[in-house]
């Protein structure tokens, strides 16, 4: 089965999604509205969404998509100016030449191939991203790291296939990391790509044309000597235990200190091999939390398809079959792959105290 066509159309909707995150940042101090687990969602995350479900509903429109949010804070009392904000930027980035919708088109699309964006096509893309986990559909998170985002740092446009269970595609759009790994004040803008047994790749993002970019493959760090090597973590206290995830690190031998960010960004770290180890293990006010498919299923497959290795701290693999929870899975282990085993070694020694 190829997979070409769903990867060159996740690639496109991730990209042209990535493009209008950054026009809402450059342009709009982001306006929060607080959904009811007070996380804050922003205008980008609506339209990033409205983006990528307007691109699949268009090229796949059987597949269900399960995305993060829904357009209730927009159609409800109150939401009618961030409605409009996000059918301006929308309108922005849609292309409507050729197939489907998908946009080739550097900087959004030309006056010509423009269509009039309305509020009722961005409330109808959005909610297309409000369907269930099946034998086959892609599931979304518009903007895993809204707090990053409106710091000005670091989040993602990350987007999966997943078919009978396991993820087939992977796109994470990283509008703010480094091209270049470690190199914080050189360009930023990347795309990271995976298809299940064809490898990762990196492609330089700078718009919505990016997607077609040349795609240079991406190899997690060797060996199985954690000297020197990083363990990359969430800033927030609350997405782990660092303290724990500490421990655990200076056990398989890392020693540096560990790069904060937001975001499956954390993910694309290892498998280019900026970082050996990410750890996300239960926090201790929150231990039977379960983790969301749309959190993880992206990163997971450019990890693997890097040559790395994703479980859960027990070393079962990430179950995406079940629902929106990750129920059967604790915690998310992710490494270069030789200091796995080991890390799970001193994870379940650690567990059992």
């Amino acid at each position: 089965m190829t997979l070409e066509r769903e990867l060159e159309c996740a690639l496109a909707s991730v990209a042209a999604a990535a493009s209008l995150c950054e026009n809402v940042r450059r342009e709009l101090v982001p306006d929060a509205i607080t959904k009811e687990d007070r996380s804050p969602v922003t205008v980008a995350d609506f339209g990033a969404q409205a983006i990528v479900c307007r691109f699949l509903s268009a090229m796949f429109p059987e597949d269900p998509v399960v995305g993060e949010e829904d357009s209730a804070a927009l159609r409800a009392e109150g939401g009618a100016r961030a409605l409009a904000q996000v059918v301006e930027y929308a309108g922005r980035c849609i292309c409507w030449k050729g197939t489907g919708g998908r946009c080739g088109c550097a900087g959004g699309p030309a006056p010509e191939d423009r269509r009039a964006v309305n509020a009722e096509d961005v409330t109808t893309w959005i909610d297309h991203g409000n369907g269930e986990v099946g034998s086959r559909y892609w599931t979304l998170d518009p903007i895993d790291g809204t707090k990053g985002f409106l710091r000005g740092d670091q989040y993602a446009v990350a987007l999966a296939l997943v078919v009978d269970g396991d993820v087939k595609v992977g796109v994470l759009g990283c509008p703010y990391l480094p091209r270049e790994a470690g190199n914080a004040d050189g360009a930023r803008g990347v795309l990271f790509g995976a298809v299940r047994g064809e490898g990762a790749f990196v492609i330089d993002w700078d718009g919505p044309a990016s997607a077609a970019g040349e795609r240079t493959p991406i190899r997690v760090s060797e060996g199985g000597k954690a000297d020197g090597f990083r363990m990359v973590e969430s800033v927030e206290a609350a997405h782990g235990d660092h303290s724990l995830q500490a421990t655990i690190a200076r056990e398989a031998g890392i020693t540096r200190d560990p790069v904060r960010m937001d975001s499956q960004a954390k993910y694309a770290a290892v498998a280019r091999g900026e970082a050996a180890l990410y750890l996300r293990l239960p926090s201790k006010r929150t231990p039977d939390y379960r983790e969301n498919i749309w959190d993880h299923a992206a990163g997971a497959i450019v990890v693997e398809e890097a040559g790395g290795s994703v479980t859960d701290l027990f070393g079962k693999p990430l179950d995406f079959a079940i629902g929106k929870k990750m129920v059967d899975n604790r915690g998310v282990v992710v490494s270069n792959g030789p200091i796995h085993e080991v890390v799970l070694r001193e994870l379940a020694a650690a567990v059992g105290k």
